[in-house]
């Protein structure tokens, strides 16, 4: 018999095919001797169905007739080698992968066959077999739509009672290895896609809706891995490791995946997962972690909090998650601490907590905002807690400092992670369409321009109140402070968790939320210790508040933000005279841009990951203090900080803002100048240029040990820049010479040697900021070049050349900064009642 496999024959051929099928009916046993041939006929049958369904019907008609399906299931029992296993999934996978009939695809879907496979009890101790029934049921899900998903499940009076494909692969859902949990995820998302509403209505109910729950579950853990991971990262000072960006990364995969699950338009699995999520997640440890205080045993940080909502808005469209979400901010975290009661996720009752003091940045929050109040309800019995109880734990009951105020004083008063969270979290819930326009409203985020939207469809249907406030003197004004939608999500806490609310107006006007985030947003711009790009990040928040300007700041706010404006325009000014005057306005002119596109953009820039990833920003390693690199970091940030201001001074002046700022153009040099005098035109001059040197200092220099070199130093300046050049005499043309090296002027900081005189040390700085000019590593990374300051010491013929020498430094780095001066004098001068022009004055005469 195994002779006659081998004979020759045309191996793509109906003959081909009854000769396999004809000696696989003859096994009766396949062990160690016969299985290569079991194996090579099952690889062979897979070859041939596919080309035939391609080229020749008659193929998959001998295949039916035949009923080789149940003759695979037949060689399947009788197998002891998993290798014969291990080849029949493989073709199955094949065939099914690879017919496009959907004829074909019927048959091998029906006669149960299939469904036998799927639940046939294979050895998954074998990662290698795991790996080919995985394949084998993705293949399956790929054929799925509402004709083929009904040959694989069984109904009892039109409703689903099973499902092995489905229920047999999220027994796999959550295992260790990635690539498994991939194809378990593509293969239910096949399934909730097709739309079937039996099968809807079976994954939706128990048992199989249990999956939802440890999926929300599995997110969960998958959070608190991510904080412990950060934490200890933090804490040892090194940079986030591969592991924080690969856990970011799956994490964010997860939540794609609950994306994908919503969309399939399955009502009672969104339901699910939205109750899921506010239960194990949101309500429990992610609100709660916001402000973490020290009697609370909370198990995630502030900032990875942070960052989840800002991702789980981002990326899960459940318009009910995103709005209970956004409801639960009004809420102090001591609610969902107290009615948690479950240690185990990280939390103690209310009965157990210890005295603890708020910190005096929440009690002034908690005086801001009375509007709601909230208590605890004992869920058993319906009754208030005592209040002693409360008072003993420290929860306040009557004036609760709401987590929407504590990411307020995060924006005021927090770090720069803080303020750079806080204003994500802020911005993704203004970009969230599924969020009610009520719901903006009672958060003080709401667009001016919707808000008048809203007002004048109201006028329109024949509102009062939408007349009254479109017209009125007060026009943004909404005579009441809560909308109904707004309620309906409140009230949903209440009886859901288990929080009794009562809302009361006293006195404070319903513009307090709005004007509570713009002065926030004022108090973020007057403050000093905050990056210049987070700065941007709310700028464009603004941007989206008030797109009109002037009108719509308190003139309290326009007196902060000028005040603001004028410290950094001197900031800016002591620039010019420091390391780096050269770069000043080409860094002006880059971040000019830059700001205007981030603040006018459609979108926050910025994704959600890098909220965590800031914390590392200002981790890294940096040069030593008297370095110039700090002061040339230093430099950029103060003049991230001056555009963003400055363009904010144009905007609540109602201007719009120019593609370019207003600089001066270059004047042309005096001809007394010593760049003019040495001929040279350029603004860079390269080695080999030629030059005269008539004003140019003999001196000696070695740049390598034992080995000094004879040069004439001249220092000029040409417009706002400056050199340092060192260049060799020509013996042949007298007064000219050659330039050798060239080095920035600015920064140079020129000294002459306390027990030599004829010495002079100079600093050499690179000629640009190493953050502006980064590299990309091997992993992509971008990384900032490796740059340090270079040391020169002139030795002159005299200390009278060496003191000219030093007063030709300093008298052209005068010049250089003079210019830059002048052309930076109409930005600067942006309104005569700030007194710029007398700031201006003042620096360039000290």
């Amino acid at each position: 018999m195994w002779l006659g496999f081998w004979r020759s024959r045309n191996r793509l051929s109906l003959d081909e095919l009854r000769y396999l099928t004809d000696q696989l009916f003859r096994i009766q046993v396949v062990n160690e001797v016969s299985k290569d041939f079991v194996i090579e006929a099952l690889r062979s049958i897979a070859e041939l169905i596919t080309y035939g369904d391609q080229h020749d019907s008659a193929f998959f008609e001998f295949f039916m007739e035949k009923q080789v399906m149940g003759e695979f299931v037949r060689i399947l029992k009788i197998s002891r080698p998993v290798s014969v296993s291990l080849q029949l999934l493989q073709t199955l996978s094949i065939m099914i992968q690879n017919l496009k009939s959907e004829h074909a695809i019927y048959y091998m879907f029906s006669n149960e066959h299939i469904n036998y496979l799927i639940t046939y009890s294979f050895n998954f101790n074998n990662e290698e077999l795991l790996s080919y029934y995985i394949s084998f049921l993705r293949a399956i899900s790929g054929k799925l739509n509402k004709n083929t998903i009904s040959l694989l499940v069984k109904t009892q009076d039109d409703d689903v009672v099973s499902f092995p494909l489905y229920t047999e692969a999220i027994r796999f859902a959550f295992h260790e290895e990635n690539m498994v949990r991939t194809a378990i995820r593509a293969l239910s998302l096949n399934v909730y896609h097709v739309g079937d509403e039996s099968v809807n209505r079976f994954v939706a109910s128990p048992p199989q809706s249990k999956y939802f729950s440890t999926l929300v579950k599995y997110f969960r853990k998958q959070c608190l891995e991510l904080s412990e991971l950060v934490s200890d990262a933090l804490k040892s000072g090194l940079e986030p490791a591969s592991t924080i960006l690969a856990a970011i990364d799956e994490l964010e995969d997860t939540l794609y995946y609950f994306s994908d699950i919503t969309s399939a338009g399955i009502p009672d699995v969104g339901r699910l997962l939205t109750d899921k999520f506010l239960k194990h997640l949101v309500f429990p440890l992610l609100l709660p972690s916001l402000k973490t205080q020290p009697a609370y045993e909370v198990k995630i940080g502030s900032v990875t909090s942070l960052y989840l909502i800002c991702c789980i808005l981002h990326i899960v469209k459940i318009k009910d998650l995103a709005n209970s979400i956004a409801a639960g901010l009004f809420f102090p975290p001591e609610v969902f601490i107290a009615n948690s009661g479950n240690k185990a996720n990280g939390f103690s009752s209310v009965h157990e907590l210890t005295d603890e003091s708020e910190p005096p940045d929440n009690e002034r929050l908690g005086s801001e905002n009375d509007s709601l109040k909230a208590h605890l309800v004992d869920c058993s019995s319906g009754t208030q807690v005592h209040e002693e109880a409360a008072i003993k734990a420290n929860v306040s009951i009557d004036s609760p400092v709401a987590l929407r105020e504590t990411l307020l004083s995060y924006i005021r008063d927090g770090n720069n992670v803080q303020v750079l969270g806080s204003l994500s979290v802020l911005a993704m819930l203004l970009q969230t369409k599924e969020l009610d326009e009520s719901m903006l409203d009672a958060l003080g985020i709401l667009p001016q321009r919707k808000k008048q939207k809203k007002l004048l469809l109201e006028s329109l249907v024949g509102e009062g109140s939408g007349e009254e406030q479109l017209f009125s003197s007060e026009s943004i004004l909404m005579k009441d402070g809560l909308s109904g939608e707004r309620d309906a999500y409140l009230q949903r806490i209440k009886d859901q968790y288990c929080v009794s609310t009562s809302s009361t107006i006293k006195g404070a006007s319903p513009r307090c939320p709005r004007f509570q985030v713009l002065d926030a947003l004022v108090a973020l711009f007057c403050r000093s210790d905050i990056p210049g790009e987070t700065l941007w990040d709310g700028g464009w928040l603004l941007r989206q508040l008030l797109p009109h300007g002037e009108a719509e700041f308190s003139s309290h706010h326009l007196v902060l933000l000028k005040e603001s404006y004028r410290s950094c325009t001197r900031g800016l000014l002591q620039e010019t005279r420091g390391l780096w005057p050269d770069m000043v306005l080409t860094i002006i002119i880059n971040e000019w841009k830059k700001c205007k596109r981030a603040i006018e953009a459609s979108s926050p820039r910025k994704e959600p990951k890098s909220i965590l990833l800031s914390q590392w920003k200002f981790h890294e390693e940096v040069a030593p203090s008297e370095s110039s690199i700090p002061a040339g970091e230093r430099m950029c940030e103060v003049i991230k900080v001056f555009v963003i201001l400055h363009q904010l001074q144009l905007f609540s002046l109602g201007r719009p803002l120019p593609e370019q700022p207003s600089i001066n153009p270059q004047g042309d040099h005096p001809e007394n100048s010593r760049a003019k005098t040495s001929g040279l035109d350029v603004s860079v001059p390269k080695p080999g240029t030629e030059l005269k040197v008539v004003d140019a200092l003999p001196c000696r220099i070695a740049f390598e040990r034992g080995k000094e070199r004879h040069f004439r130093f001249l220092a000029v300046s040409a417009g706002i820049s400056g050199w340092l050049i060192l260049a060799e005499e020509l013996p042949l043309k007298q007064n000219y010479g050659i330039i050798r090296v060239a080095a920035p002027l600015a920064g140079s900081n020129p000294r002459i040697d306390d027990k030599h005189p004829k010495w002079l040390h100079l600093r050499i700085r690179p000629s640009s900021i190493p953050s502006l000019d980064p590299t990309k590593t091997s992993d992509g990374k971008v990384k900032s070049r490796p740059m340090v300051d270079g040391r020169w010491t002139l030795a002159f013929r005299d200390e009278e050349s060496c003191k000219t020498a030093l007063s030709m430094i300093v008298e052209e780095t005068d010049l250089q900064s003079n210019e830059v001066e002048k052309r930076l004098k109409p930005l600067l001068d942006l309104e005569n009642a700030l007194g710029f022009s007398d700031i201006l004055q003042h620096e360039t005469s000290s």
